[in-house]
């Protein structure tokens, strides 16, 4: 190796869906803007919503739904009042 370089060797590891999903359990969540034709499927419990709205979904970091609504920054402030680190999602 010549002078002024270092090599690093790296053994990049798979990490298993199940350890992803358990990354920032309980400190973290992640908004996503979705579509009122997904509600049905993420919270089978709401109320019949118009489609062709733009909604937003807190969920928990290992994917759970925790509330609806229709602006990013309740989303947010939701997370924030349950002690959550709040990420968004594209």
């Amino acid at each position: 190796m010549s002078e002024g370089h270092v090599a690093f060797e790296y053994e990049a590891k798979a990490v298993s869906p199940e350890t992803l999903a358990t990354l920032g359990e309980g400190h973290i969540a992640y908004v996503k803007q979705i579509r009122s034709e997904d509600v049905p499927g993420l919270f089978p419990e709401a109320p019949k919503i118009a489609p062709g709205l733009k909604l937003f979904a807190l969920h928990s970091a290992d994917g759970t739904p925790i509330m609806l609504t229709d602006s990013h920054e309740a989303a947010v402030a939701n997370a924030w009042s349950n002690e959550l680190q709040a990420v968004s999602v594209h």
